[in-house]
């Protein structure tokens, strides 16, 4: 029971023990691949606005099993991201679009309006 309270406040073990994971499989990439996934990351983090701790964990763990493929087969890191970084960013993140905090507000616009239109 007191775990659930404690969760509540500083959250998800699971997912704090999954952070420690991802941090620890980081560390043994190569300097080069290691410096793409941060920076992807970084990207990630800012861009992406995931909320939900489940969602961000998954989309850190599919990153790093790309990255540790690419390193593993000797993949260039430009053949794995593209010409543009960005767009490759952005592509990923779309298939995590469910943690972020913007579906909420995307929520609550629809059913204002659908609110709204009932009263007229």
């Amino acid at each position: 029971m007191a775990a659930k309270w404690i969760e509540q406040v500083t959250g998800s073990f699971e997912d704090k023990k999954r952070w420690r994971q991802y941090k620890a499989r980081k560390d043994q990439l190569p300097p080069a691949y290691r410096t793409a996934i941060d920076a992807l990351e970084r990207y990630l983090m800012y861009a992406g606005s995931i909320v939900k701790g489940d969602v961000l964990m998954q989309m850190l763990e599919d990153l790093a099993d790309l990255i540790e493929r690419a390193a593993v087969d000797a993949t260039p890191i430009r053949a794995v991201v593209g010409e543009d970084p960005v767009e490759f960013a952005e592509a990923f993140l779309q298939n995590y679009t469910d943690g972020q905090w913007i579906n909420k507000e995307r929520r609550r616009l629809n059913d204002a309006i659908s609110e709204a239109v009932d009263q007229v």
